[in-house]
């Protein structure tokens, strides 16, 4: 469904970025980041969008250059790069008067929480999901050998085997999430933040979604640890999770 109702944004030069945005005249416009090496067909953008439907709120959600059906070479792109064509996009397709509710998967947090300068005074609300800022050193760098910081330093590329996957891994990628570092910034403006995280999650560890509420100091806050869930939190209880605290948020907003 997502697909054929999809759409093309064109203002990057050889690149165009896959989105679908349902426009339901609400004053609530929620907006899905998916995260690294996914895409926006996936059970919780699936699942966001028809609690979105069903609620008669507008939905954006879109897939970065390099990933699913955007155009554009993956290896060349990087958080910076993935942070100027969301901004670009939300700022092109929803209204200016729109209250926005970011919800963030994994990398997306990280690619939400930049873009939390450009739309503050818009933002309404913040919902993570095994949310991963930083995990390009935090994660990634700092957990290499020395043999697998080599080949990055001397070939620019690694390619990263985990489960059934392989994530190409540049030098460019990680110098770049250098300087995109969000884990420091203080968000000084209140707005309801809730973060998901399962407590068997093997990807990213919880202390990650702990750093994030420590930033938010004046926001209205709650980290819920979904018992047995691991970081992909896609499990039919774990959605009913998520769209029922986005269904709290809405009601304070």
């Amino acid at each position: 469904m997502s697909y054929i109702r999809s759409k093309y944004f064109s203002k990057f030069k050889k690149r165009k970025i896959k989105y679908f945005f349902s426009k339901k005249n609400s004053q609530i416009t929620v907006i899905f980041f998916h995260g690294f090496m996914s895409n926006m067909i996936g059970k919780k953008p699936m699942a966001i969008q028809k609690f979105c439907f069903k609620h008669k709120l507008n939905f954006l959600k879109f897939e970065y250059s390099g990933h699913g059906k955007s155009t554009g070479n993956f290896i060349k792109g990087n958080i910076s790069k993935w942070t100027k064509e969301a901004k670009s996009l939300i700022k092109s397709k929803v209204k200016s008067n729109s209250k926005l509710i970011f919800i963030g998967s994994s990398m997306g947090s990280w690619v939400a929480l930049n873009l939390f300068v450009h739309f503050k005074k818009k933002i309404s609300g913040f919902i993570g999901v095994a949310s991963a800022p930083e995990f390009l050193e935090d994660l990634m760098w700092k957990k290499f050998n020395k043999e697998t910081k080599k080949i990055i330093m001397t070939k620019k590329i690694y390619y990263l085997k985990h489960s059934e996957y392989t994530y190409p891994i540049t030098k460019q990628l990680i110098w770049d999430g250098r300087k995109n570092k969000v884990l420091n910034n203080k968000i000084n403006f209140k707005v309801p933040i809730i973060l998901f995280h399962g407590s068997k999650d093997k990807v990213v560890p919880l202390s990650v979604s702990k750093k994030i509420l420590k930033i938010c100091k004046k926001s209205k806050k709650k980290l819920v640890v979904i018992k047995n869930g691991d970081h992909s939190l896609s499990r039919k209880k774990d959605l009913r999770m998520i769209c029922g605290e986005l269904k709290n948020m809405l009601k304070i907003i």
